[in-house]
């Protein structure tokens, strides 16, 4: 972008390009092209007139994501690096080191090296932060780092990075790797298949197919789909997973959009695979968007058992619009509904609290809606499971733990003071708990409810309104009973910390293959499945 942008003049093509493409705006021809003249006369005048020099590139992509700010998180604008990037996530096709990278402002984190590819073999660990890509320090590159660790197979980087307080520099060697959609299949025991999908990418239907087939084989007469921590992806890979269980010319999904022609029915369009197969679909929190559409859809037809926690709630569905010199818009043109008619997006984005943040849709405000069978579901908050997993539930405490990739950093202090040589005996004690709640004061971690966030502006207008002495004593009581809830909220939350920290520690060791093998044979979720399907009559009753 910044080796076009200096030429202000081509900015009112572009806003026009961007604008002009979409026939929603056919009413509003007048206010938009008005609009659109003023702000390239402002554009114009700051760029000759301001008293510094300005980088028309820059302030350019800070007025695109600020006006999409305003709308949802999912609309974006893609320059040409995002693109392809974008292209890379969908297709399932990745050159580089190797491994799950997090940007950070002045650092890149090693998240996950995966097995037996550039990163790993030549050394790096999880908890690794990259600080130098061959010549270019990361502090000093201004856009996404981890782009600097892309690059042709069989190209070298330099790669310097920090570990436990030294200095390592190493040569990569840069290689392919595709990214599976199924990372994961085995059999749980001698009758029931396991199935981990990941994401939905173009191969999602195709890997997901190939594994039951493959268990099938193995003897699989009831199965387990596993869509915890699935983000989401391709509409059509979600329609094309769903047809593996369910017979063609079956009601998917609708699209319902302002613009008429992406108004949309998808049914399935092939002959399911096998329409009998006992199934049970896992989801959790981060279960999301295409995830969505199919534990709705199989739900919805009464065709699997859905366990674990309430989903995302994404019902937002996204399309890619080119525009000029290789940048993109991906805008959100639509609402899905899954075939009973619910939508389950939780954010409402244009009905914003005073603060600015999408307000939840409140459950008073669900609607009921029926399976085929007659069982009551709801829209408004994402897919609600048919069994309810409490382990499964993110808690205001873990939910901030997480967002601060604190179990990942103890983490990373565990493994180089620990050994783990034993997948399946692993068990994180009482005394790494409590190292861990040492940890968490030495970080000065001290999460915020939104109980408090409400008293702090009730104390604040109280004041105002001179009535802070009148409720001075009910004021102290909450206050004193919220830290105390706090004090206490580690041990109220120990089991579901346990598993967190576990998960994460068995990763380092074992990798993520280690972990879904772990699971096999520990995870609650899939315990609970387990005791479902080995139960005809519990299975029929849930779906009835």
């Amino acid at each position: 972008m910044k080796k076009i942008l200096h030429k202000k003049i081509i900015i009112p093509t572009i806003a026009i390009v961007v604008f002009f493409s979409a026939t929603a705006f056919k009413n509003d021809f007048f206010e938009i092209a008005k609009q659109i003249e003023i702000f390239t006369t402002l554009f114009k005048e700051l760029n000759m007139n301001y008293v510094d020099d300005t980088n028309p590139g820059d302030l350019m992509d800070t007025a695109i994501k600020s006006m999409l700010d305003d709308l949802d998180p999912y609309t974006q604008f893609y320059n040409e690096q995002d693109v392809e990037s974008a292209r890379i996530n969908n297709a399932g096709d990745y050159t580089g080191i190797g491994a799950k990278v997090l940007t950070l402002k002045d650092k890149l984190v090693i998240i996950e090296p995966y097995k037996n590819y550039a990163a790993d073999k030549a050394g790096l660990k999880a908890g690794d932060e990259i600080i130098k890509v061959d010549n270019v320090t990361v502090s000093d590159f201004k856009e996404d780092a981890a782009n600097l660790l892309q690059g042709a197979a069989g190209t070298e980087v330099n790669v310097t990075y920090k570990r436990q307080g030294k200095t390592n520099t190493v040569k990569i060697i840069r290689e392919s790797l595709e990214i599976k959609a199924v990372p994961h299949y085995s059999m749980i025991d001698e009758k029931t298949g396991y199935i981990v999908l990941r994401k939905f990418n173009e191969k999602a239907a195709a890997e997901t197919l190939g594994a039951l087939r493959a268990l099938k084989n193995q003897g699989a007469k009831q199965l387990v789909l596993d869509l915890r921590g699935n983000p989401g992806g391709l509409l059509n890979e979600a329609v094309n997973v769903t047809n593996i269980f369910v017979p063609k010319n079956q009601l998917v999904v609708t699209t319902k959009s302002k613009v008429k022609k992406y108004n949309k029915t998808y049914y399935t369009k092939r002959d399911a695979i096998d329409t009998e197969i006992p199934l049970v679909v896992l989801i959790d929190g981060s279960s999301a968007s295409a995830s969505e559409i199919v534990s709705g859809a199989l739900q919805d037809m009464d065709r699997a058992v859905v366990i674990g926690a309430r989903s995302f709630g994404k019902g937002l569905v996204q399309r890619p619009k080119s525009l000029t010199y290789g940048t993109q818009m991906k805008i959100t043109i639509s609402r899905y509904y899954t075939p009973s008619g619910r939508c389950i997006q939780a954010l409402d984005y244009w009905n914003r609290d005073k603060n600015g943040k999408a307000t939840r849709v409140k459950k008073e405000n669900y609607n009921a809606f029926k399976t085929r069978n007659g069982r009551y579901v709801f829209d408004g908050g994402g897919v609600q499971p048919d069994v309810e997993i409490e382990l499964s539930k993110q808690t205001p405490i873990t939910k901030a733990i997480l967002n601060e990739n604190l179990i990942f950093n103890f983490t990373t202090q565990y493994y180089y003071n620990n050994k783990v040589e034993d997948l399946n005996s692993f068990k994180l004690s009482d005394s790494d708990l409590n190292e861990f709640r040492s940890y968490l004061k030495t970080t000065g971690f001290n999460f915020e409810t939104k109980t408090e966030k409400a008293l702090d502006n009730a104390i604040a207008i109280a004041k105002e309104e001179e009535l802070n002495d009148v409720i001075k004593s009910e004021i102290n009581d909450l206050t004193n009973a919220l830290q105390t809830y706090k004090s206490n909220a580690i041990n109220a939350n120990k089991a579901q910390l346990k598993s967190l920290l576990t998960d994460e520690i068995i990763k380092r060791y074992f990798y993520s293959e280690g972990l879904y093998d772990y699971y096999t044979a520990n995870n609650t979720e899939i315990k609970k499945a387990l005791e479902i399907l080995n139960n005809p009559k519990q299975y029929a009753s849930i779906l009835r």
